[in-house]
């Protein structure tokens, strides 16, 4: 399918009673179809996912369709959305740590390229902390720098393992064995008993 297909696509899988703050719904999005404004289109499927839970199959149209139209930053948010679908979603509350006091000097990515070890409470068979590993999507900015802070979104490995937090519970993350950054687990959202394409 060439890319309006796949946006028309999406956007069948859309309830029509869904609506963004800005009161745009589907049928805004057909509007922006008529008039071949791919993009614009996509942006607003992106948002009315973000408003209502939607399908597997939607979030892998959509990102079939960014990567047609070259938008890499919409590409991995659609798969990323894609991955919550299918096992839930965890936001936290991050603060990296200051240059001064940590390894890392330089921003990290928010698009969910870095994959640092986390804390959350497992211990190894001698008692120390056991880490996990989750890529991590900083929401709403492209970089975090050292010291910085922002919401984040983190996609497990092993997602059983990071079945027992919970609101305001406190995690680590690592890049080594020091701490390069503390959160607070802000949301939970389990993924639904069956995922549907």
């Amino acid at each position: 399918m060439d890319v309006p297909e796949l946006l028309e696509a999406a956007s069948l899988l859309v309830p029509e009673r869904i609506a963004t703050e800005n009161d745009l719904t589907v049928n805004d999005v057909w509007e922006y179809l008529a008039h071949d404004e791919w993009e614009v289109a996509l942006d607003l499927l992106e948002e009315l996912g973000d408003v209502h839970q939607l399908s597997l199959g939607f979030w892998e149209t959509l990102a079939t369709a960014a990567e047609q139209m070259r938008l890499d930053r919409s590409a991995a948010w659609c798969h990323w959305r894609g991955y919550e679908t299918r096992h839930g979603i965890i936001r936290a509350d991050l603060t990296l740590r200051p240059a001064a006091e940590a390894r890392r000097q330089t921003p990290i990515s928010g698009a969910g390229v870095l994959r640092p070890m986390w804390s959350i409470g497992h211990r190894t068979a001698t008692g120390g902390p056991a880490l996990d590993i989750a890529r991590l999507w900083a929401e709403f900015t492209p970089f975090l720098e050292p010291g910085g802070h922002a919401t984040v979104r983190l996609a497990p490995l092993d997602p059983s393992q990071w079945q027992h937090l919970r609101p305001g519970q406190v995690i680590t993350m690592h890049e080594d064995q020091s701490v390069a950054g503390t959160a607070v687990v802000l949301e939970i959202q389990r993924p639904p008993a069956t995922v549907t394409s």
